[in-house]
């Protein structure tokens, strides 16, 4: 067996290989470049889920980062555990092939419970004061008190939230160095997640190649590190993000039909989604419509094909075509333009949005929410207001950090279609030569394979 890793760039494409002054750029050249053409939908679950079984989204089951659980009638984005995948995983096959292959998953999704060996992932803790505390799951469980211990907290507030930053990428690629150090896997899989964040905050030139240049210092250590330890790297990413230049309110369009029914509480809405007759589950540019009443589909996917930001409205029997149609996914699936994308917004009026719409609060809201990486820009003083609201959570004040603004035009990126120009493709880099220029996004978990376990 050959040691291999598995960096995962996210958001990286050929579009983002013109800024050639960069060590990844000059490493890329030096290398085989395939791009991969995007799952339906092309986000991360369904994505990563894809390249570790070599499976469609209707035969793994993630059909998005989330779904309608149908029999508890509510909407879940973000779930952790490994059993929700459908089917053997790279490392299940691996280890049939070869009892002493072992695997470190560093951050790629459904990381917890899986029968990988090595495993890190981000696990914040949820404390009955109200405050949520950075923190990470492990297995084995003193793996993340190692990591801790040499690295300090896994900084979650740098993964996800309005103070996005490196520090939680350099974080994963330092901890995932330690545990090559420590645990020699055959294959480690590595999640970098920095170009995500940016690329969908903005279309800004100068900014991009300074997050770029902030993300090259890391992976230039990261590369260097495993090429002097004879390990096999493969580079590739889940999505290119593409400009996008609005939002499209799908749950506004349905409510103006009748579709979905609201439930007031404190004067504020929430979506029923148990009595809605229909209701969007949004996640980038692709959202699942359930539909109450099977007799409205027909109906419903007529309205909807009426709005030239939708490029697909799906039905069960075309989503067959698109290797989406699962129990899982909803009645219709649409696909944005990709000039467009998705909000979750059902509200009429910013005075009646949930509480949980100016937080950051990835499981309460019933769809993706981009605009949790940013800060209301038309609050005042804000980094004193959030100041404030720490020291209150800290002297055990219960107190909402409803700094998020309701503004989705403010994204400037997204991913999720499939219909994009092939610069926006994901990519897979790696030192062999592979047939075909476009690969399928099914064929990546045999192309690590080979790298295993061809001579």
């Amino acid at each position: 067996m050959h040691q291999t890793v598995v960096i995962d760039i996210v958001g990286l494409s050929s579009n983002l290989l013109k800024f050639d002054n960069l060590f990844l750029t000059k490493w890329i050249k030096k290398h085989k470049l395939s791009k991969i053409k995007p799952v339906l939908p092309a986000v991360t679950c369904a994505a990563q889920t894809t390249y570790l079984t070599g499976k469609w989204p209707n035969e793994h089951g993630i059909v998005a980062n989330g779904w309608y659980f149908k029999d508890e009638c509510e909407v879940k984005l973000w779930r952790q555990s490994n059993h929700l995948v459908e089917g053997p995983k790279i490392w299940d096959i691996a280890k049939e092939k070869n009892p002493n292959f072992t695997c470190s998953n560093m951050f790629w999704w459904y990381n917890m419970y899986s029968n990988s060996d090595f495993n890190v992932t981000p696990r914040p803790q949820y404390r009955s004061d109200g405050q949520k505390k950075p923190d990470c799951y492990s297995k084995p469980e003193d793996l993340r008190d190692r990591l801790q211990q040499k690295l300090g907290t896994f900084p979650l507030f740098n993964f996800w939230g309005p103070n996005t930053t490196i520090k939680s990428t350099k974080w994963i690629a330092d901890a995932s160095k330690l545990v090559h150090n420590w645990h020699s896997p055959t294959l480690q899989l590595i999640y970098l997640p920095h170009l995500d964040y940016v690329l969908q905050k903005t279309n800004d030139e100068k900014t991009i190649l300074e997050n770029l240049e902030e993300l090259d210092v890391v992976c230039k250590d990261l590369i260097e590190f495993y090429e002097s330890q004879n390990v096999k790297i493969i580079l590739l990413s889940e999505y290119g993000i593409n400009p996008v230049k609005a939002p499209f309110h799908i749950n506004r369009v349905l409510r103006k039909y009748n579709y979905i029914k609201i439930r007031e509480e404190n004067g504020l809405e929430l979506l029923d989604t148990g009595i809605s007759k229909a209701f969007a589950m949004s996640d980038h540019q692709i959202a699942h419509v359930y539909i109450d009443d099977k007799n409205d589909v027909s109906e419903i996917k007529k309205l909807l094909q009426s709005f030239p930001e939708i490029e697909l409205t799906l039905d069960k029997k075309e989503q067959e075509k698109h290797h989406i149609n699962h129990e899982r996914s909803g009645d219709l699936v649409l696909v944005a333009d990709k000039d467009f994308w998705f909000t979750y917004y059902y509200w009429l009026d910013d005075k009646k949005a949930p509480d949980f719409a100016r937080n950051v609060d990835i499981h309460k809201k019933p769809g993706y929410d981009p605009v949790e990486m940013f800060t209301d820009p038309k609050k005042t003083m804000i980094k004193l207001r959030i100041m404030m609201k720490l020291i209150k959570k800290k002297l055990g004040f219960r107190t909402m950090m409803d700094v998020i603004p309701l503004d989705a035009s403010l994204i400037k990126g997204s991913h999720g279609t499939v219909n994009i120009e092939e610069d926006y493709y994901p990519i897979l880099v790696q030192s062999k030569n592979h047939q075909n220029n476009v690969i399928n996004a099914t064929e990546v978990q045999q192309i690590i394979l080979k790298h295993i376990f061809e001579e």
